[in-house]
């Protein structure tokens, strides 16, 4: 039995393409496809070089980003798209390069937009106007300001709708209503003075609370490089190195062939933040090879997507919505890295769990030793591509900025990858990255590296030039460049919409007035059920306790039901604004608040209907997309879990110092590990053997308990879990004399 073992970056583009709408663009002319090619590469190697040199001016900066997202998604896709729209249809006076000519004004027009204050930030005199600087028009915007400002305004709706859907556009429709009609609220808790058109387009178009606000700062300056780096490194052969090291940790064991998807996809998710480019590369090997082992396609997607719902929270790279949690907690990133690690191995653990006694019970097959890649050979041929993730996460926990890292990590990718001593000229990347890490040690560069980094960072550069293995052509870097590029374009235009909710939120306080509601209603309703549990004279049923729970179910629900048709990001940023003000009124901690909302936003992913990665890895599986993301949601059930966990325990997310201890953060850790263990049992219907009836509930019950943090909550779940294990040796000692 022939079995799929290699990633070929041609095949995975075609796959991307097809199961990735951001990377499904119109087709255009051959001279247009070009430029376009072209410039995506430029866009590309400009923010590549601000990472490492310095970055403009921030109005500058996210101009340039935001006018580039206008060329190439305006160019790139079509006002409605479908199969007609997609394909060539010859050279037209009214379709230049296959584009109409309707996208060509608005992209121009609102490209210039997004560079105006730039050109006008000193004042600009010419044209027959006389705009002055940007300080004396701040709250009393010209004519000029709120023409850009409007056209703006409605572009960026547009490419968010163009890219990722009509539902984040209709979200921040509603929001754009309530801020110009805030005294026309029906409830009066949601009544405010409101703002006219002149100072709603002063909020949302000059820097920095709106359009030109934190979120498209940051998405920008440090994800759009991170997104780079993931497509890059996975092409020049890091994917390929860690599929070939989950199949010799994992194959072997039962349940192998679905094993190595989740391991795979775990070290998928430490360059990739993205789901569905997780469920995507690594799916496209792991899926077939399961079904060719006799898994069944809905269970061999929803394997994949589930692992790869994780990329998300998998450190050190994760989504972006992790990288605006720095932002907004103003902490360092790497605090957001090591608060994720216990949660993240929770997820892992519960899906690895599933997936373990699930093939028990089905008695699926594993792999051969004849099937595995052997150790030797795997990290001969590959050990090279680790370079640029160990230099990357070397600078990054060394204290410098997520974007130095990014600069540093994708630099190492093209020298490990693509430079060779064969091709002489490719040797002036190496040399120049060697100038730059001294110039960096050097006391002519500011804050710039210690010796011991440059001299780590030297030594990797080296060695990565040394290697003697296969390198890549520059054509590929430079096609990776371009996909790496339309990656970004999806979270780019979802950023800049999203910047209008805050702008929203911050003129209204619309957040505190939704997160009063929130704990209001959830008050209400603990106020009704705690007299009926008054007679258990247990504090988790009094009422204080209820509405905690209740308030954290109420945001949980609504995390996962607007997820359905929302990028995690913009999820996150709404919802946090509601969640921090109701949450923060009843004792949890910022970070627990932030990371819940993006726990539950992730969760959405692999939620039915709507789950795209399970729909992805349903298409590469050939299996019902709904049946398949229900088996990725009862895979991902650990997920669901934690978040609650971390809430009521912040020991677990470590950074917490007011929360932390060793015993502590053992105990919870410990025992929510091994109740998701003993949750996937009661999920599959097997433990020693087969579970069924009554007892999966008692199981069940009893992980919960044991998820619970608390010592009272983890010996009674003892009182459950002890009768099943009874109930199973006697079942197994009954098997095994019959």
């Amino acid at each position: 039995m022939a079995l799929q073992s290699h990633l070929d970056n041609k095949a995975l583009e075609e796959l991307e393409k097809k199961y990735d709408s951001a990377l499904n663009t119109r087709a255009n002319g051959p001279l247009l496809g070009l430029v376009v090619y072209w410039a995506a590469i430029v866009f590309a190697l400009y923010h590549l070089w601000t990472a490492g040199f310095g970055t403009p001016v921030d109005h500058v900066h996210m101009g340039i980003h935001l006018a580039g997202l206008f060329f190439f998604i305006f160019i790139g896709f079509p006002l409605v798209k479908n199969a007609q729209s997609l394909e060539y249809s010859g050279k037209s006076m009214w379709k230049p390069g296959n584009v109409p000519l309707y996208d060509w004004v608005i992209m121009i027009i609102a490209a210039c937009a997004a560079i105006f204050l730039w050109f006008s930030w000193r004042g600009f005199t010419g044209f027959g106007l006389n705009i002055p600087e940007q300080a004396l028009r701040q709250g009393n915007p010209t004519s000029v300001d709120v023409f850009f400002g409007s056209f703006l305004i409605i572009a960026v709706l547009e490419i968010a709708r163009r890219t990722i859907g009509f539902v984040l556009p209709l979200i921040i429709s509603v929001f754009m209503i309530y801020a110009l009609f805030g005294p026309y609220m029906p409830a009066q808790i949601l009544k405010h003075p409101g703002v006219n058109w002149q100072q709603f387009v002063n909020n949302m178009y000059f820097p920095s609370e709106g359009i030109f606000g934190v979120t498209l700062w940051v998405v920008s300056t440090v994800v759009f490089h991170f997104v780079l780096f993931g497509v890059v490194a996975q092409r020049m052969g890091l994917g390929q190195f860690f599929v070939d090291n989950a199949m010799i940790m994992a194959g072997r064991y039962t349940g192998g062939p679905a094993k190595v998807s989740v391991v795979s996809s775990a070290f998928f998710g430490t360059i990739s933040g993205s789901s569905i480019a997780n469920t995507v590369s690594t799916g496209s090997l792991t899926i077939p090879n399961m079904k060719k082992m006799g898994y069944p396609g809905h269970f061999a997607g929803g394997v994949e997507a589930a692992a790869s719902a994780g990329g998300q929270i998998t450190p050190p790279i994760m989504g972006a919505a992790s990288f605006l949690m720095a932002e907004y907690l103003e902490v360092p990133y790497t605090t957001i890295v090591i608060a994720a690690i216990v949660p993240a191995m929770m997820h892992y653990i519960g899906v690895m769990s599933i997936v373990h006694f699930t093939a028990k019970r089905l008695n699926l097959p594993t792999y051969t030793r004849e099937e595995l890649p052997h150790l030797v050979n795997v990290w001969r041929e590959g050990w090279f591509t680790i370079i640029p993730l160990v230099a990357l996460l070397l600078v990054l926990f060394s204290g410098y900025s997520p974007n130095m890292a990014a600069f540093i990590g994708l630099s190492l990718c093209v020298v490990v990858g693509f430079c060779a001593f064969d091709k002489p000229a490719t040797l002036l990347v190496p040399f120049a990255l060697l100038g730059f890490i001294f110039w960096k040690a050097s006391p002519y560069s500011g804050e710039g590296y210690t010796p011991t980094m440059a001299g780590a960072l030297a030594a990797l550069t080296i060695l990565g030039t040394l290697h003697r293995n296969e390198r890549q052509s520059f054509r590929d870097l430079f096609d990776s460049l371009h996909v790496g590029v339309q990656y970004a374009l999806a979270v780019g235009a979802a950023s800049a919409a999203v910047g209008i909710v805050v702008g929203v939120i911050n003129t209204t306080g619309v957040g505190f007035r939704l997160g009063f509601m929130v704990t209001g209603g959830a008050a209400d309703m603990a106020e009704t059920i705690a007299p009926l549990l008054n007679w258990t004279s247990l504090e988790v049923f009094s009422q204080e306790s209820l509405q905690q729970f209740l308030s954290l179910v109420l945001i949980a629900m609504a995390c996962i039901l607007m997820g359905a048709g929302l990028p995690t990001t913009a999820l996150y940023i709404m919802l946090v604004a509601v969640a921090t003000p109701a949450l923060s009124q009843l004792g949890v901690p910022p970070l627990a608040t932030h990371m819940f909302v993006l726990y539950y936003g992730v969760i959405s992913e692999i939620t039915p209907p709507v789950c795209a990665s399970a729909y992805a890895a349903a298409g590469i599986a050939g299996s019902n997309p709904f049946r398949t993301g229900v088996s990725a949601f009862t895979l991902g059930l650990g997920k669901l879990m934690v978040p609650m966990v971390f809430v009521y325990a912040p020991t677990m997310l470590i950074v917490l110092p007011e929360h932390f201890t060793i015993a502590s953060f053992l105990q919870v850790s410990l025992t929510c590990a091994v109740g998701v263990f003993v949750i996937a049992t009661a999920v599959s219907g097997y433990f020693m053997t087969l579970l069924s009836g009554i007892w999966r509930w008692i199981m069940a019950i009893g992980g919960l308990l044991l998820v619970a943090p608390g010592l009272g909550s983890d010996l009674l779940a003892l009182v459950f879990i002890g009768p099943v294990v009874l109930q199973q040796l006697a079942a197994m000692r009954k098997a095994g004399t019959a």
